[in-house]
């Protein structure tokens, strides 16, 4: 499995949370198992392969880290969707710009331009062009702005 799998299982899984229907703990215990996986992965080739420990590591930290910090990160979405009312983002483009945010703001071995190229390639796979070049604004000038060095 990528980084870039095991991002995107992450991005799913906090847009899963969006829904409200289960804490990240009952989330993170009832999808995390190679069971689950190996049933999503009948239909989705990303669960084909159950992650290796570094990899399972990195997924619940990113979904973690969504799920705690979600407030903090959605106001940095607000602030910088332009044009768009928070409640007019897709659930899907939300989550896909949180977990990128998080990684940026919170894990330091990762690039900031290597989360956002993946924030938006992911987003190709669920969005149509016009959200896709959203977020891609929307984390370009996050990072710009909330990053000086």
């Amino acid at each position: 499995m990528t980084r870039n799998n095991a991002r995107e299982i992450a991005v799913q899984m906090s847009f899963e949370l969006t829904f409200g229907h289960r804490t990240v703990d009952q989330l993170l215990e009832e999808e995390f198992t190679k069971v689950r996986f190996a049933q999503i992965g009948e239909e989705c080739a990303l669960y084909a392969q159950f992650p290796n420990a570094k990899q399972e590591r990195y997924i619940r930290e990113l979904v973690r880290g969504v799920y705690a910090h979600g407030p903090e990160l959605d106001t940095y979405i607000e602030r910088y969707a332009v044009g768009w009312a928070f409640a007019r983002i897709p659930r899907m483009a939300a989550s896909i710009m949180r977990v990128a945010m998080y990684e940026v703001l919170y894990m330091q071995d990762i690039p900031n331009a290597a989360a956002i190229n993946a924030a938006v390639e992911i987003a190709k796979t669920y969005e149509d062009d016009k959200t896709v070049s959203f977020i891609n604004g929307v984390l370009g000038t996050f990072a710009r702005t909330e990053l000086i060095p």
